[in-house]
């Protein structure tokens, strides 16, 4: 099993990266279909994704499928090698926005915030 815990390296290098599951990590299917034993990581994922945890970044996964659905989604992120720290479930499917403040250094021009759109299905080769 994953490594999976919401304690974390307060590194100031270490940032804390956001991912999205279906359509992003995953081949997009319907709740109902989820299968963790059938399920089908994307090109790229789970290579930068170990890569991330490995360095000590904050892994959080976000997803709009409902909170029953946790185990199921664990035991997937589990078989495919996908690791992660934090598991939000069950938010909306309209846009998501990220707000954060630009402090960091004195001049507040530290990069604190960025917002990365991949291509539905398509995986993460070329992004990073």
């Amino acid at each position: 099993m994953l490594y999976i815990c919401n304690v974390r390296n307060n590194d100031m290098n270490n940032k804390t990266i956001f991912s999205d599951i279906d359509g992003t990590l995953v081949h997009q299917v319907l709740f109902e279909n989820i299968d963790p034993f059938t399920s089908v990581a994307l090109p790229g994922v789970v290579e930068k994704m170990t890569e991330w945890f490995k360095e000590g970044h904050h892994i959080v996964l976000t997803t709009a499928r409902p909170e029953v659905l946790r185990s199921i989604t664990i035991q997937e992120m589990d078989l495919l090698g996908i690791p992660f720290h934090q598991l939000v479930m069950g938010i909306g499917r309209a846009e998501r926005i990220l707000i954060n403040n630009k402090s960091g250094n004195k001049n507040g021009t530290d990069k604190r915030a960025t917002a990365v759109e991949v291509e539905k299905n398509g995986g993460f080769n070329g992004y990073f």
